[in-house]
Parts: C-alpha cells; structure tokens; sequence
C-alpha cells in the first residue's frame, strides 16, 4: 500500500502541474477523488468556453458588421474625393482661366503701382519739410501709406494724394495767420500768432521762423537776418490787405539758415586780428582829421568869399594879403610882389595842415590789408603742416584773415583818398584865390605908380 500511495502522490503532483488553472477547494486525497474533480473541472471549463465562444461569434458578428458599414463609408468617400478631384480640376482650369484675363486686364496696373510708390515717396518729401504742415500737421500719412504699400492703390486713395497735392499747391500761394506754438531763441516753448507766407516763409513779430520736420515744430533761429528784412517782416504782420514787399525763401529754409550764418560787422573785425584793428584805427584818424580839415576850410573859405566884397582887411588869409598891400602902399611893384608872396607862404601851411597826414593814412590802410594777407597765408600754411589738408575749416581762420584785412584795407583807403583829393582841391581853391588876389593887387599899385 506504501508503494501505490507514493505512485498516486506522483499522479497527484504531475496533474496538478498540467492543470496548473484550476483550483481546487479541496486537495483530493484518491485517484477517483481526483477524476471526479477533474471531470467536475473539465465540465465547468467546457461551459465557460461555449460562453466564451459565444462571445467571440457575437463580436465577430458585430466586427463584419462594423467592417461593412467601414467598407460602405470608404467607397462612399472613395466616390466623394473622385467628385473633388474632378472639381479641384476644373476650378483650377478656371482660376488659370482667370489669371490669365486678370493679368491681361491689368495690362500696366504693376507699372502703376511703382509710379504711384515713387511720387508718393517724392509728395512725402515735400510734405514732411512744408510750412503748410506747421500749421495742418498729420497730412503725410497717406504719402507714407502709399510709398510703403505691396499692394495696389484703390481710388480712393489716389484722390486723397491728389487733392493733398492740390492744397499744398494752393497753400503755396496764401498768407496766413493762425496760433500755434513754437520754441523761441532762449529755448522757451511759447504760443503766439504767427504768420506763413507760402511754403516759403513764417514770421512773428518780425522773427524770422524754422520749420524742424522731426519735431514737426517752428524754432526761432538765434540769430536773425539783417533789420530790413525784420522791418519787412513786421510791416507785412501789421497789414490786412494790398501789396507788401517781403523777401522769400524758395529753399524753404536752407537759404534763411545760411543768410543767418553769415559773419557780422563784429565777427568780420574779428576775423581780421589784430592788423584789422590797427586798419580801422587808422582809418578812424584820418576820418577824424578829414572832419576837421573840412571844418576849418569852410570857415575859411566863407570868410575868404566875405572878404572878397569888403574893402577892409579881416583875420583870414586873403585879409591878411589885403592888409600887406594897404601897409605898403610906396614901394616898387617887385617888392610888393615878394612881399605878397612871402605872406602867402605864411598862408600856405595852414591850408594844407593835416592833408600829407591823410595821403599817408591812405598809402599805409592798403599796405597793412597785404600784411595781414600775408600773415593769413602763413597762418593758414602752418595749418596745413599741423593738420594737412582733410578738414577745409582748419584753413579757414587763415583764409578769413588773409582777405578780410585786404577788403578792410581797400575799404579805408579809397574813402581817405576820395577825401584827401577833396580837401586837397579846396586848399587849391583857396591858395589860387589868393595868388589870384596877389597879382590884381601888384597890377593896381603898377597903374597907380604910372
């Protein structure tokens, strides 16, 4: 029984391990214990199995079906993308179709396109620098819009540039005033009336204004043109109709900021050194001289044209001759003669007192103006050794000097010379009247002594 034990045991064990699923409540102790549970087990498995076979046929059922209505779809979308393509090809027929009669409508509309970009980007350019946008800022947008743009303008568009280049055509030729603000000389934003003329010119009180077109705002310049053009500027201001003289600037602005940097008399002095003032020192002598050589000839000569209707010797030159005749009336005629003469050598001096200082004055004013020139030039060469030649404006202190003192000398000569020559003539004048005088009165002693 040992024996047959141990071979059911080993029965056991190698069945247990083939059905290693099925469980077992109970180990079966016997061989028939153990088939009838096998057969119990076997039994239940074959259930489950039908159930699950069952499962397996429904789904499968349910799988074809849901294979046909997937079957079903894809030939109903199999005929639904031949319909597309169909229709994709022959809208595209159409669209070349219609590409090619748009491009053969538009004909030069691309040409147009850069055109219209190329004048509004030219209309912008005058708008931005425009007194007119002074006072109506904002009005180049529709220049920026059309020079930037990638597509083609519409009419509307094309109007709007049209009529802004109308009004500024029209606006060319208005004076206006209106309030606005603007930055004045001491950097001070202020709102004042001011008045445009054109695009050429803004004014106010008689100052003459900037248009800057980054800020788009009017800016005194600090220095201002000469006071004629101010007086013109202010009378304009002041009136309210008829014709006005006033100066313009069709650079709008670059000539005003030139005229501006143009070197006053001060800054024309200075430019001419330390020679430069020596000339005008000289010239201011011999104007000084000159004045008081004509005032004292003057006097002379009046009192010279009085003496001549008067029978009694005066205190003036041809007095004084007339008195040596009366003082002398017995002596011979050459003696009188000599005598006249020696008072008129007395008389000669101060007729020509200060006329040798004025020719001197007027030889030395151009003779200092090429000192200067010369020390200009060596100013200006030294220079260019220091600097060389890249930068103009190194040379330029040189330059100015070299000129300046020339003109400065010319400008001092030419008028002492035009007044030497003048007194001159009239000392003449008056040393002739009384040689003149001189020789009527040796004739009359000469008629008397016959």
């Amino acid at each position: 029984m040992t024996g047959r034990n141990q071979i059911n045991s080993i029965l056991i064990y190698f069945v247990c391990m083939l059905l290693p699923s099925v469980t077992f409540a109970e180990s079966p102790k016997t061989l028939e214990q153990l088939l009838q549970k096998v057969r119990q087990e076997s039994t239940l498995e074959k259930k489950v199995n039908i159930e699950r076979e069952e499962k397996f046929r429904q789904a499968k059922e349910s799988q074809e079906q849901l294979l046909k209505e997937a079957l079903a779809i894809l030939e109903k979308e199999e005929k639904r993308g031949t319909n597309l393509r169909r229709t994709y090809n022959l809208y595209q027929n159409q669209i070349a179709r219609q590409t090619d009669m748009l491009e053969t409508r538009a004909g030069t509309l691309g040409e147009l396109h850069g055109v219209v970009r190329q004048i509004s980007g030219d209309v912008a350019s005058i708008i931005n620098t425009s007194l007119v946008s002074a006072q109506k800022p904002g009005r180049d947008d529709i220049t920026d819009a059309l020079a930037s743009s990638k597509k083609l303008p519409d009419i509307k568009e094309l109007e709007q540039l049209w009529i802004l280049v109308l009004d500024e055509m029209v606006e060319s030729g208005k004076v206006v005033r209106f309030n606005t603000r603007f930055i004045n000389s001491n950097g001070e934003e202020i709102e004042q009336q001011v008045t445009r003329i054109g695009t050429f010119n803004v004014v106010s009180n008689g100052r003459f204004l900037r248009y800057l077109p980054g800020s788009e705002k009017l800016v005194e310049p600090a220095r201002q043109p000469s006071n004629r053009f101010q007086s013109m500027a202010i009378e304009l201001e002041q009136s309210q109709s008829g014709l006005m003289p006033f100066p313009l600037d069709p650079t709008r602005g670059a000539m005003l900021a030139l005229l501006v940097q143009v070197p006053d008399m001060k800054a024309r002095i200075k430019q001419g050194g330390i020679v430069g003032l020596m000339i005008i020192f000289l010239a201011l002598i011999g104007v000084i001289i000159a004045l008081e050589r004509f005032y004292i000839l003057s006097g002379i000569d009046h009192k010279v044209i009085a003496q001549m209707n008067n029978k009694q010797p005066g205190e003036n030159p041809l007095g004084r001759i007339m008195k040596v005749y009366l003082d002398n009336p017995d002596i011979d005629t050459d003696t009188l003669g000599l005598k006249l003469d020696e008072a008129i050598l007395k008389e000669m001096p101060p007729l020509r007192k200060g006329l040798g200082i004025l020719s001197l004055l007027a030889a030395i004013a151009p003779l200092l103006g090429l000192l200067g020139t010369v020390t200009g030039i060596i100013e200006t060469f030294q220079s260019i050794t220091l600097f060389g030649t890249g930068d103009p404006r190194v040379m330029s202190g040189g330059i100015s000097q070299a000129l300046v003192t020339t003109v400065m000398g010319l400008v001092a000569a030419i008028p002492l010379l035009l007044l030497h020559s003048f007194l001159s003539t009239k000392s003449n004048r008056l040393i002739h009247i009384l040689d003149e005088k001189s020789a009527a009165f040796v004739a009359q002693l000469s008629e008397s002594h016959r």
